[in-house]
């Protein structure tokens, strides 16, 4: 396998893995049993750009739909176990409520299996948000949770038209733990209805990805009392990305700490349930801004940084009135506007 194929592989498996599209029209199916290829690709849920992951098939380039065939080793469908590409990419897979016992050993793949590992998900979030205290496994570089718009994050483009599932029976659903969408075979447009019937009957977006393994009864009120978890996923993507480079044990503004004291008592601050509102972190050396977008990080110093923080809590205008010295404040909003990053640029 080239290293451009390579490359492609691990992105579609990431898109797979988390529901998140890729750009134009990429899109992941990942087949439990070969038995299944010939039928989805007889159907128009295969394309030029989809990249189908088949066990134990040869690599190639389909004919009729123009996808490109990859075969695999392993399993991608169980909630513990292991999957390879080529003896060249490798993904360990395991549910939550294992994985703080267990050994990294390489790219790893959390799911929720069940009530169970929901529930710890749950607990850990809350402890993060009151206390601080995250997951040490859930930050490590090597860590991607699975099916992430189930569990509260904003995924536009989630969806069949993204990735797809084909079990052993031939069900479609877009992951192993997600509503059946229909069999495989089925035309595209009736996947993308069956998904649109079910994820209007749940009680908050994300109801198929988790279906099979989290009752909506369970999964829905759980999400729509936590309109913070899209940030609390948001702040372990910007974790994980600082541990990479390094940087350990960071506090995050907003989840048991602030920056600047006197802002745990702010009511109504503007970035606490706001998953696209820049994201401050901070060690006693350094502080650290992640804007949205394309992923950004800024590093500043530690004045630049509380009056970052006063801007994300209280806006631009409360930050010139609570500052006292306006001129900073004014040259912290231009640094962004210049980099342009817009949520900054609150009406003074």
């Amino acid at each position: 396998m080239n290293e451009e194929l390579i490359s492609r592989v691990g992105h579609h498996l990431r898109s797979w893995v988390t529901g998140r599209p890729l750009d134009g029209d990429a899109a992941t199916v990942v087949l439990e049993d070969p038995a299944g290829l010939d039928a989805l690709l007889g159907s128009d849920a295969a394309g030029p750009g989809t990249l189908v992951l088949v066990p134990g098939a040869e690599h190639r380039r389909d004919e009729r739909t123009g996808a490109t065939v990859v075969g695999y080793e392993g399993s991608l469908s169980g909630a513990e176990g292991d999957a390879s590409v080529d003896d060249v990419l490798f993904l360990q897979i395991q549910d939550y409520g294992v994985s703080p016992y267990m050994s990294l050993l390489g790219t790893t793949l959390v799911r929720m299996s069940g009530d169970t590992d929901f529930e710890l998900f749950l607990a850990d979030a809350d402890a993060a948000r009151a206390e601080g205290r995250f997951a040490s496994f859930a930050v490590s570089p090597a860590v991607q949770l699975a099916d992430v718009s189930a569990l509260g994050a904003r995924v536009p483009g989630d969806g069949p038209g993204t990735r797809l599932y084909v079990g052993r029976d031939g069900g479609v659903s877009v992951s192993p733990q997600g509503l059946r969408l229909g069999t495989v075979g089925d035309s595209a447009a009736g996947l993308r209805a069956e998904w649109e019937r079910l994820e209007a009957a749940g009680e908050v977006p994300g109801a198929v990805p988790l279906g099979a393994a989290v009752p909506e009864s369970l999964r829905g009120p759980a999400v729509r009392e936590r309109p913070w978890l899209a940030r609390y996923l948001a702040v372990l993507d910007v974790l994980r990305e600082l541990q990479a480079r390094g940087v350990t044990e960071p506090r995050v503004s907003g989840f048991g700490h602030r920056l600047v004291p006197e802002l745990d008592a702010a009511e109504e601050a503007l970035d606490v349930d706001d998953a696209e509102a820049p994201i401050l972190c901070w060690t006693p050396e350094q502080a650290y801004v992640r804007v949205p977008g394309p992923g950004r990080t800024f590093q500043l110093g530690r004045r630049a940084a509380e009056i970052t923080e006063l801007v994300l809590v209280l806006g631009a205008a409360g930050a010139l009135a609570r500052h006292p010295e306006r001129a900073e404040v004014e040259r912290v909003l231009k640094f962004f506007a210049e980099k342009g990053v817009r949520v900054l640029e609150v009406t003074a």
